[in-house]
């Protein structure tokens, strides 16, 4: 690309979104390719008054973005990988992927002496929009009341604290709160053995035209081999499940030594079937440990579970 141009780079609006794009312009600068950002609102933005799950899914943070990308207003597209779709369009691709963040997810109580999952009390109001979450509080704290609750993280943040509508207790990402710099006393970080983190939490992706080969040397420059390996067998264990944020999937992946460690997760809304596994194999091999893991966890009786929501067995094309 020619150094005298800068780059245009695609963001959702949201604070984080800013945040976290305005992160990747500054390392891009600082490696010589500078840039500027684009603000473009997404359907996703725009609905804030109902479940994701009932108006689309992840694509309603992504599309515009990627429209943008297609018709040549944008170069760079900066998204959460946990946003993304298992599939992107074909003349996209993820270019680079930065080192990650923290992936795990936090309680955040509005009872500050609440210290864990333990602590909130008996019947206590859990807010919360993802699937994935709620299934995962339902079958350690089967009493709860879990409700929906959506807006950005300080607007989520201020209700819990002002506990609203009774809420007792939410979750954020860890990331998130660490990209915006916001000191957060009274959250509690969940490790993964508690709480298993969504496909793709805490990692970026800068995703570009597929042909776009003047951006590879602004690409390698951000790049992460390390993160992009976990992502990769992430990914393909969504991708092969056909998963999305309609069904309670997890998917979380460590790199030890040169072997890749996938751990995933398919379970029903309350928690019930649980059907969970762990596969390690050769880092090279990362998408295929996606894969296999995957259909290790559909043989087990995740098949029934993803059938419930999505009306068929991802092992049988439609």
């Amino acid at each position: 690309m020619s150094a005298a141009r800068l780059l245009r780079i695609g963001t959702r609006g949201s604070p984080l979104a800013v945040a976290q794009s305005g992160w990747v312009r500054d390392q891009l600068t600082a490696a010589g390719y500078p840039g500027e950002l684009v603000i473009i609102k997404t359907t996703g933005d725009r609905i804030q008054d109902r479940p994701l799950q009932e108006v689309g899914g992840k694509g309603l943070f992504t599309k515009e973005l990627e429209d943008a990308l297609e018709d040549g207003s944008i170069d760079l597209a900066i998204h959460s990988l946990k946003d993304m779709p298992s599939e992107i369009p074909p003349l996209l691709t993820l270019g680079a992927i930065p080192p990650r963040e923290d992936p795990r997810d936090v309680l955040i109580p509005h009872d500050p002496r609440v210290r864990s999952l333990a602590d909130l009390p008996h019947g206590a109001r859990v807010a919360t929009g993802s699937l994935r979450r709620k299934a995962q509080l339902l079958r350690q704290r089967p009493d709860l009341e879990v409700v929906g609750l959506r807006g950005n993280v300080e607007t989520r943040l201020r209700k819990v604290r002002e506990g609203f509508e009774g809420v007792q207790a939410t979750f954020l990402a860890r990331a998130g709160l660490n990209r915006l710099g916001l000191d957060v006393p009274e959250a509690i970080t969940l490790s993964p053995d508690i709480l298993l983190p969504a496909v793709g939490q805490g990692a970026l992706a800068l995703e570009t035209r597929a042909d776009a080969y003047e951006l590879e040397a602004a690409l390698l420059s951000i790049h992460d081999a390390n993160t992009a390996t976990c992502i990769a067998a992430e990914r393909a264990f969504l991708e092969r499940l056909e998963g999305s944020c309609r069904v309670p999937v997890a998917g979380y992946a460590t790199l030890d030594g040169h072997d890749v460690v996938l751990t995933g997760l398919i379970c029903g809304e309350d928690g019930t079937p649980w059907i969970h596994g762990t596969l390690r194999s050769p880092a090279a091999y990362a998408r295929r440990t996606g894969g296999a893991l995957a259909e290790r966890l559909l043989n087990d009786g995740g098949d029934r579970v993803m059938a419930a929501y999505t009306g068929h067995d991802p092992r049988w094309k439609t």
